[in-house]
């Protein structure tokens, strides 16, 4: 493997399939590990067409399970919600849009799930009927309602759609990241087991690992927790095929 920061001609080259921006800013990370990044997303975000008289008046507190779901902050011109993400790169999103009332969970929908939860009683959130509102894709990785049943009220809110992209597959690459089970679902649909054989695949996560698992990658490593950190040190610190 080369040295770190610099980059030789037999490089492995990784694959990355997540939406931009995000994959603009994974492809330096990668490149500063030393692997040749090859960008080519298999979804791209579209922002839903809303109303602009929104009814927001019973809401209490916000919950963003991505980065994307902050499309959500130009509906409206109020930051003084209590904002809960699920982690530090969503949070940092989040205060960069002038939300200044903003608690990263660290984790998947489960830990953002189990800090809303503590939070609610302690902050007085459950006084009053308020609900809380997430924004976020049409068809959500996330069942934020499911996992705060009786527990905190919770609205969905659809303000995009994530829908595959007609970029072309890369024919040369050794490794493939993916951060999503619908980028997982995409690339099951674009590569078959013998495309995939010889080659590594990086989930986030085991949600994101499961369709994967029907082709016949070499390896197919699991980050251990799910975030852009881990998958990176997945990356550069292999390990047994799972």
């Amino acid at each position: 493997m080369p040295a770190q920061g610099g980059l030789t001609t037999d490089a492995p080259r990784v694959w990355i399939t997540r939406t931009a921006p995000g994959a603009d800013r994974t492809a330096h990370a990668v490149r500063d590990l030393g692997f040749v990044p090859i960008v080519a997303p298999l979804l791209e975000v579209r922002p839903l067409e809303l109303a602009a008289d929104l009814d927001l008046g019973d809401v209490a507190a916000l919950a963003f399970t991505s980065v994307n779901g902050l499309i959500f902050a130009d509906l409206t011109t109020r930051r003084d919600w209590p904002v809960f993400a699920v982690g530090h790169r969503t949070a940092q999103a989040a205060r960069e849009r002038g939300f200044t009332d903003v608690r990263s969970a660290g984790g998947d929908a489960g830990d953002l799930a189990a800090l809303i939860a503590r939070e609610w009683g302690a902050r007085g959130l459950a006084r009053g009927r308020g609900v809380l509102l997430v924004p976020g894709a049409v068809r959500p990785s996330a069942d934020m309602a499911g996992l705060l049943t009786g527990r905190v009220p919770v609205r969905p809110m659809s303000v995009y759609e994530t829908v595959e992209t007609a970029m072309q597959t890369p024919a040369d690459f050794d490794i493939v990241l993916v951060h999503s089970a619908r980028a997982a679902e995409a690339l099951t649909r674009r590569l078959d087991p013998v495309t995939a054989a010889g080659r590594i695949a990086i989930a986030l996560s085991p949600q994101v690992a499961g369709p994967l698992r029907a082709l016949d990658f070499a390896a197919l490593r699991i980050a251990a927790r799910p975030d852009e950190t881990s998958l990176l040190e997945a990356l550069g610190n292999p390990g047994p095929a799972v």
